[in-house]
């Protein structure tokens, strides 16, 4: 049976959708593992606005049992402020139920993400995107320096999760580095998940 890794992301401009179809490449990579590529809704600054369950279109809402059936997760939010988007991170204040009962402990997840300039906060928005995980008692794992596109690049790419400079109007391509530092660390992610769970 094909076991599945979630790749949860949320992307306003598209870059950061991008990595995570990049990502989902890598895992797929992995005979045995297919990636569950889900989004998040935008939170409204309207609060009597109701939005659907449903988009209109691009990948489906996450919904609590994606954590739960997956053995593995992808996390990317595009940079706010050196942190993640609002959006993400409300999804995650609602898991307490799934923290109450162990539903993520000992699943490996990595993070990613993408901003408009270089030193935009990438590192301290993946970290940001950890400590949720962390909580959850999830198995952070990063990028190995034995990729040697961490040591080429001039864009972007971390130890801490593959990242990607957008630009200052979201129109820079994922650079070559950046798209195989993407699919190595999904390739990573999904190798170490089946090792895990490997029954």
């Amino acid at each position: 049976m094909t076991k599945e890794i979630l790749v949860l992301f949320y992307s306003a401009n598209g870059s950061t959708k991008k990595l995570a179809q990049f990502i989902a490449r890598g895992i797929e990579s992995v005979s045995g593992v297919k990636a569950r590529i889900r989004t998040v809704p935008k939170v409204s600054t309207v609060c009597e606005q109701i939005a659907s369950d449903v988009p209109e279109s691009g990948s489906p809402y996450v919904t609590k049992q994606d954590l739960i059936e997956c053995i593995g997760l992808a996390l990317g939010s595009p940079v706010r402020f050196g942190n993640m988007a609002a959006s993400m991170k409300y999804f995650w204040d609602s898991t307490s139920a799934e923290w109450l009962n162990g539903d993520l402990i000992g699943k490996p997840a990595c993070v990613f993400t993408s901003s408009s300039s270089l030193h935009g906060g990438q590192e301290s928005c993946l970290l940001s995107m950890m400590l949720p995980l962390l909580h959850h008692g999830m198995c952070l794992i990063g990028i190995p320096y034995s990729n040697q596109e961490l040591i080429s690049t001039t864009s972007g790419g971390t130890p801490y999760g593959v990242s990607h400079v957008s630009g200052i109007n979201s129109n820079a391509d994922i650079t070559d580095e950046e798209k195989s530092l993407a699919i190595a660390q999904g390739k990573y992610l999904a190798e170490i998940a089946m090792k895990i769970f490997k029954e």
